[in-house]
């Protein structure tokens, strides 16, 4: 793993992040996006595993449902290739070679 790879991983995935895990995962995986998607889900099914609302009446309410979200979100933007990574094949392909596109109806006015 280079150094740009290094630093756009951690600008994804938070500077608190282990850069031996980093490294271990890289060498697996073979890719930045495949690291970062990894230890994303990873991080998003440990939120999901636990209460997404505490409240204690009069004292103190926590809610990760927006935490969750923004998981959520940042995987969909991974997943389509935002924001490119430094190891990205420069074809513009994912390398399966195969697209899918969504065809969504708009609402009527």
């Amino acid at each position: 793993m280079d150094t740009a790879v290094r630093s756009w991983l951690l600008a994804e995935l938070g500077t608190a992040t282990d850069l031996v895990d980093l490294e271990a995962r890289y060498t697996r995986l073979g890719s930045a996006r495949a690291v970062a998607l990894e230890i994303l889900r990873e991080r998003l099914a440990a939120l999901r595993a636990q209460p997404s609302t505490v409240n204690v009446s009069g004292v103190v309410a926590v809610g990760f449902a927006e935490n969750i979200k923004a998981y959520e979100r940042q995987i969909a933007a991974l997943e389509n290739g935002e924001p490119p990574a430094p190891d990205d094949p420069t074809d513009g392909s994912t390398g399966s070679g195969l697209g899918m596109l969504r065809l969504v109806e708009r609402p009527r006015r």
